[in-house]
Parts: structure tokens; C-alpha cells; sequence
């Protein structure tokens, strides 16, 4: 963590060394509430938003060099941040731009909205993104988490990525790097972060393209609180090969085990779908972690499952 008044090498201490580098980008005690879907949480010690590859290679060099506890955020929408804060330094990664540099091929940014991504792929008459559609988050973290949906998934259709490490170093690597798996991704091990991203995509006809991404941002709509502030589904489902897609939707399961009559405090299940995790307008984040709790040890009684969190739990919370 940080102390500020412990000096760093150069006798500076590292509240004066981020100072200097980063001017007036570094905030202080900044809300992340703001930055989640689930609009709880408390405050980073020090945040600093990182626009283009180089501004990232330099806070994550200088984070380095000071030994600063830090975390990368992306669009926030699979986080749940404790409500005590992060002591140490967020760093939003906010690059963004897309661009279609061959006919089947589009390069984004990180920090692109994942929406963003699948409309322009439409314009672009480009199929192989529709899936997306209605996501929430970054492309950035739909990469980290290889996120999918009605059996598709973002990490089938990358081409190539270039990643910084959090030492400040930059490579390409190409798909078979990540080693994409449900929900999962090589980079939630090594602590890489996307810079930027290409997709390999198919020429389709761009009408079709376009009703397919409106059907299934009319099934999302109807599916999730049209409210917001959720992650959408809070669990993964069960890999089963004999279920739709190879999965056991959590939401079944918890259904069946009661898990829409439970709340704790402001958050609630959305009566609308299980496996959502709703802040009703006064949730702590810890109620919404007691809550996902008590929704694991249900399932794990009823069906002898332990299902596992797509939210990402930063910061401390009572257990």
C-alpha cells in the first residue's frame, strides 16, 4: 500500500512521484460507484485515466517502480467494489477508437463500449459480433473474461491483441495466447492488460446483421432490469453437454432453489431473472456480496453445486 510520507529512491515520496508524472490527470478519492453498474462502492486513494497505450505503459512503469498496490478498470460492469475503497491506485484504462483496417478486419481500443464495437461491425456489414449485442462493459474486459452469449463468445473471433504487462512492457501476441475457456482467459493469470485488440471477422449482409443485433438486444431487455445497476448475471452457468450451448443456466438452479424471494438490505433478485443481483436504490456493496453468498450456499444445499461469480470483488468485505 501506499504511505505518502515514505520516501522513494529519490527521496521523493510516491504521492509526489505520480504527482510529477501525471500532473493533473491524478485524482484523489475518487468515487468508484461511478464507474460500476452496480453504482455502489467507495473510493480509490488515487485514480489516474489512461487515454492512449503510452499513458498506460507510463502508470503502470511508475506503479512498478514504487511498488504501488494497483487495479485496472475497465467499463466497471463486472465489478463489485468493497465499500471501503481501493487504498492504492485505480487505473482506468480509457483507450479508445475503431477502425476497419482490411475488409474483414476491425481494430478497437480497450476501453471501447462493447456496444460501440458490435454496431460498428454492423455498419461495416461484418458478421460474427451479434452476440454481443446488449453487453455491458468494455471491449477491454469482454476480452479478460472471454465474455459470450446465446453460444457465442468474443475470444472466437479475436484475431490479435496487443497487451502491456504491468511492468510497462508491450507485445502482440495473437488468440492462441490468451487460451480463451468459459469466462475465462489466459490474462486473468498473467496480469496482462489489452491495449488495443483486432477481430477477424465475415462479410454479411448488413440488414440481417443489424435485425440480428436488435432481436437480441430486445431478448436482453426483457431479460435484465431495464433500471440498470447490476452486472447481469452474477453467476456463471455449469458446463453441461447434454443443455442448450453446453451450459446449466445458473439462473435455473437458483430459481429453483428460492433465490427470488431473498434480499439482504438493498440489494435484491430481480424477479425478472435469478441470476441478476439487483441494487434497489440503497444497496452496500457488502449486501450485495452477503446476498450472492447466501445465494451460493442455497444452490450448494439444494444440488451439491458451488457455483462460481462472474463479478470480480475488489477491496475487503466481512465474511
Amino acid at each position: 500500500m501506499i504511505v505518502d510520507r515514505e520516501p522513494s529512491q529519490n527521496g521523493n515520496s510516491a504521492l509526489e512521484r505520480m504527482a510529477e508524472q501525471f500532473g493533473d490527470r491524478l485524482e484523489h478519492h475518487v468515487a468508484l460507484s461511478q464507474f460500476t453498474s452496480f453504482r455502489t462502492g467507495g473510493n480509490a486513494r488515487y485514480f489516474v485515466r489512461c487515454t492512449s497505450a503510452e499513458q498506460l505503459v507510463e502508470a503502470l512503469k511508475l506503479a512498478s517502480t514504487l511498488e504501488i498496490d494497483t487495479f485496472l478498470l475497465g467499463g466497471g460492469s463486472n465489478l463489485l467494489v468493497s465499500d471501503s475503497g481501493f487504498d492504492g491506485l485505480v487505473i482506468k484504462v480509457d483507450i479508445r477508437g475503431l477502425s476497419q483496417p482490411e475488409p474483414k478486419l476491425i481494430e478497437s481500443g480497450a476501453g471501447e463500449d462493447l456496444m460501440a464495437l458490435v454496431d460498428f461491425a454492423s455498419e461495416c456489414s461484418l458478421t460474427g459480433l451479434e452476440f454481443a449485442a446488449g453487453i455491458w462493459g468494455s471491449v477491454g474486459g469482454a476480452i479478460y473474461g472471454n465474455a459470450g452469449a446465446y453460444g457465442g463468445q468474443i475470444g472466437n473471433v479475436v484475431k490479435d491483441l496487443t497487451l502491456i504487462d504491468r511492468g510497462g512492457s508491450m507485445r502482440t501476441v495473437d488468440s492462441d495466447y490468451c487460451q480463451f475457456g468459459y469466462r475465462d482467459s489466459h490474462l486473468k493469470r498473467s496480469g496482462e492488460i489489452v491495449s488495443t485488440v483486432r477481430f477477424a471477422l465475415t462479410a454479411g449482409n448488413r440488414d440481417e446483421i443489424v435485425s440480428k443485433v436488435n432481436e437480441i438486444v430486445a431478448i436482453r431487455e426483457a431479460k435484465f432490469p431495464p433500471e440498470g445497476l447490476s452486472a447481469g448475471c452474477f453467476f456463471k452457468n455449469i458446463p453441461d453437454p447434454t443443455q442448450p450451448h453446453g451450459k446449466l443456466p445458473a439462473g435455473k438452479l437458483l430459481e429453483e432453489a428460492g433465490a427470488k424471494e431473498l434480499s439482504v438490505g438493498g440489494a435484491v433478485v430481480y424477479r425478472g431473472h435469478a441470476n441478476v443481483i439487483l441494487n434497489s436504490g440503497s444497496a452496500t456493496s457488502q449486501d450485495i456480496a452477503e446476498l450472492a453468498d447466501i445465494l451460493k450456499k442455497k444452490v450448494l444445499e439444494k444440488f451439491g453445486i458451488m457455483l462460481e461469480e462472474e463479478v470480480i470483488r475488489i477491496g475487503h468485505f466481512q465474511t
